[in-house]
């Protein structure tokens, strides 16, 4: 982690929440969770809230501390070296609480948001159904309102979380005649008759996170249930990205450092012809690049926090965020693999916890959005920007007033010679 970027009071968090890791997650947990023996750990996120850690961003009255996203990056970081499963469960209350807190009632906030950053409630999203991953808009599930109640018809995939929660944030179609993005609603559904969590699946890492198939069987939701307003879950999926990209691009580093502190010990300590391996560039120069990327990785997470928190440009924000996910998630992938090279065969053991490392990671690019789908944000929202500025280069407005005409430095800068279609 980048000293430079902590506040005091990121200081004193990253003390607590390294204290929380160490002394409050048993090594049994970890390897029963890994092992399928533990489905869900709700000890884990009890003992989460008896610290004060969850949903830290959250105002004090309903459970949370005040604090920033700089802030809360430091926190989702230190639980990242745990592994994927409790990062995610660990997020979820920031994940799902972002979307009671903008747009909950407050009898929303006081039922859910509160017990659940007091560990009473445990939660889960149900946003990805099985003929749509990426494909959020095209979701076939429907709720029909019947009275003073919606009643909810579908199914969920890959919701982590769902062995366990006591209740899911759910987006189902309200309006099947309007656009796709206009006719969404979100709701909180209680576990309860009509809700099924069907099938736990088979995972190549991230297990023991509860990640199962959710059927929904003519389940009625009390219209009081609605979040936000009806056929308005665009606005609140747009705002869930933030929370859900920037937890994982945080999380991201946590597993990579994790990663990089067992190669650069084992480097330390392993001989071969007769010296140090840390002494061969071949292993050296591993550990180097890994921390090239891994300052990288911290630095534009950083930026995108402080630009959650500060930045009036939601096109920015949105950019930054996509760009954090995809470039921590993928150096975690790197930092993993040249740490498992540095270790050589012992890294391919369960001697060692780089195999669990390098399973978990994958999931990074994919889950949230795949990195694919963050490439297409990152260059929508700045081709966006680029040709929403009139005029030419020098004209175009910035932060600071207008930019350098940098066409002008050819020394030929010949209008007619310029052609473009």
């Amino acid at each position: 982690m980048i000293e430079a970027y902590l506040t005091e009071t990121g200081r004193r968090l990253r003390e607590e929440v390294r204290t929380f890791v160490r002394d409050d997650i048993p090594r049994d947990l970890i390897l029963a969770m890994d092992g399928e023996k533990v489905r869900y750990p709700r000890e884990f996120l009890e003992r989460a809230a008896a610290r004060h850690l969850l949903g830290l961003r959250f105002p004090p009255e309903h459970g949370g501390r005040g604090l920033a996203w700089t802030e809360e990056v430091v926190a989702l970081e230190e639980v990242g070296v745990l592994g994927t499963a409790l990062a995610c469960l660990y997020s979820l209350p920031s994940i799902v609480g972002e979307a009671l807190n903008v747009f909950g009632t407050p009898e929303q906030k006081a039922g859910y948001l509160r017990p659940t950053l007091q560990g009473r409630l445990t939660t889960a999203e149900a946003l990805t159904e099985p003929r749509g991953g990426s494909d959020f808009f095209g979701t076939t599930m429907i709720a029909r309102r019947d009275g003073g109640d919606y009643v909810l018809s579908g199914q969920k995939r890959f919701v982590v979380g769902a062995e366990g929660a006591d209740y899911f944030l759910v987006y189902a179609r309200t309006d099947p005649q309007a656009p796709p993005h206009r006719g969404i609603s979100a709701f909180i559904v209680e576990r309860g008759p009509g809700v099924k969590v069907e099938y736990l699946y088979g995972l190549l890492g991230t297990r023991g996170g509860g990640t199962g198939r959710v059927l929904f069987q003519e389940a009625r939701v009390p219209a009081r249930n609605l979040l936000g307003r009806e056929n308005g879950a665009a606005e609140i999926f747009y705002r869930m990205m933030i929370p859900e990209r920037l937890t994982t691009a945080a999380g991201s580093l946590g597993l990579a450092r994790a990663a990089l502190e067992i190669a650069s010990r084992y480097a330390l300590r392993r001989k071969a012809f007769g010296r140090r391996i840390k002494d061969f560039q071949a292993v050296s120069f591993k550990i180097a690049d890994s921390l090239t990327r891994l300052d990288a990785a911290s630095a534009i997470v950083h930026a995108a926090a402080a630009s959650a928190d500060r930045d009036p440009d939601p096109s920015r924000v949105r950019r930054l965020v996509s760009e954090a996910k995809k470039f921590a998630s993928e150096s975690a992938w790197e930092v993993v693999n040249l740490a498992m090279q540095v270790l050589a065969g012992i890294g391919y053991t369960t001697v060692f916890p780089l195999e669990r490392y390098l399973r978990d990671a994958r999931i990074m690019m994919i889950w949230t959005g795949t990195n694919e789908v963050m490439d297409l944000i990152i260059e929508h929202e700045f081709f966006a920007g680029l040709e929403g500025r009139a005029g030419s280069a020098a004209a175009a407005a910035g932060p600071g007033g207008p930019v350098r005409d940098l066409e002008a430095d050819a020394g030929d800068a010949r209008n007619e010679e310029k052609v473009y279609d």
